[in-house]
């Protein structure tokens, strides 16, 4: 969504620059947390955490959006985590200011708009997958689909844990497929 150099100034005074190194957390489950920040460069991964075991739900990368939504709208503790995957350059703001802009330009207003719906369309696609599809039907639509990067930069072992199997049985996937 197109932002023109004043609607930018509105929010530039709040920004902060913010180096991550590989495996530091950008969120951390437990914390409540203010902060949205924009990636600028590097992967990261989002994950819930259930008696001691990690659940991958989504991957972040260049010029994507990132935070724990649930606790900057609520005040609540987070309930995920989201971890650099490699090191990581983004932009950060509190979510409050974010909040205020709407009130202010019409431009920020949309650009919450549109991000309210795109969230809410990654959470029913997921959401959707999870319930109706198969572990290989996952693997086959995350390999054709328009996920390609998590693919081409995610470790196996973390996209496996995104589509709910164990390295082993997405192995035995992707061995199933290509002998096909």
């Amino acid at each position: 969504m197109p932002l023109n150099d004043e609607d930018w100034g509105l929010l530039s005074p709040f920004v902060t620059y913010r180096n991550l190194a590989k495996g530091e957390h950008w969120i951390t489950e437990g914390k409540k947390e203010q902060y949205l920040g924009f990636i600028l460069e590097g992967n990261m991964r989002h994950y819930y955490i259930r008696n001691g075991e990690e659940k991958t739900t989504y991957f972040y990368f260049e010029n994507h959006l990132t935070g724990s939504y649930f606790s900057a709208l609520n005040g609540a503790a987070s309930l995920v985590t989201i971890e650099a995957l490699t090191d990581c350059r983004l932009l950060s703001f509190p979510y409050d200011v974010l909040v205020s802009l709407y009130d202010e330009s019409h431009a920020w207003e949309r650009f919450g708009r549109i991000l309210a719906e795109y969230l809410a369309m990654g959470l029913e696609e997921r959401m959707s997958e999870l319930l109706m599809l198969s572990p290989e039907e996952r693997y086959v639509k995350l390999i054709e689909g328009n996920k390609k990067k998590i693919i081409e930069r995610i470790p196996q072992h973390y996209i496996a844990n995104y589509l709910g199997i164990t390295p082993v049985s997405l192995s035995r996937i992707r061995k199933r497929l290509t002998s096909k």
